[in-house]
């Protein structure tokens, strides 16, 4: 869901950097993991708020910076059913393993792993490791149920 960042004044709030869900993602009452896996710790949100460009987390049981900086450089993670997806949006985990297939119904690649840049998202994919730059120019539609990506790529892309 993101990274915890450094301590933000007195009262125990935290700096968030979001993942690619964004700050609508997190929510006062929602639980989240922090910490890295295995071992996460489960915490409870109390307060979220915007301030200048970040966005500010409270969570119950830190009160105070001395307990948000055992949490500093944090991930923070969400169980899959408190993942809020749009139309359109899929899970990392739900593209991966999917195969790339040409207007001809040819597979050409099959999904590796998914990275997220500033500028778009990239699916990485086999053979070499290549990226495919997750824009609608070229992949045409996503069926993660049948494991399948309709993809129309310029020449030269995968090579």
């Amino acid at each position: 869901m993101g990274r915890l960042g450094a301590p933000f004044g007195i009262r125990g709030e935290i700096k968030c950097r979001p993942a690619s869900f964004g700050p609508e993602a997190f929510a006062k009452g929602r639980r989240y993991l922090v910490g890295p896996e295995p071992g996460a710790r489960a915490l409870l949100c109390v307060g979220v708020r915007r301030h200048q460009d970040s966005l500010l987390l409270r969570f119950e049981g830190i009160a105070s910076p001395e307990d948000v900086r055992a949490l500093t450089n944090a991930s923070l993670y969400a169980g899959v059913r408190d993942v809020p997806l749009g139309p359109g949006e899929f899970l990392d985990r739900d593209l991966i393993g999917c195969e790339l297939v040409d207007p001809a119904g040819t597979v050409v690649a099959r999904v590796v792993d998914v990275q997220h840049f500033p500028a778009q998202d990239c699916l990485v994919v086999d053979p070499g490791r290549q990226y495919v730059p997750l824009v609608k120019a070229f992949v045409r539609a996503i069926d993660v149920a049948a494991r399948r990506i309709d993809v129309e790529l310029p020449d030269g892309l995968l090579e």
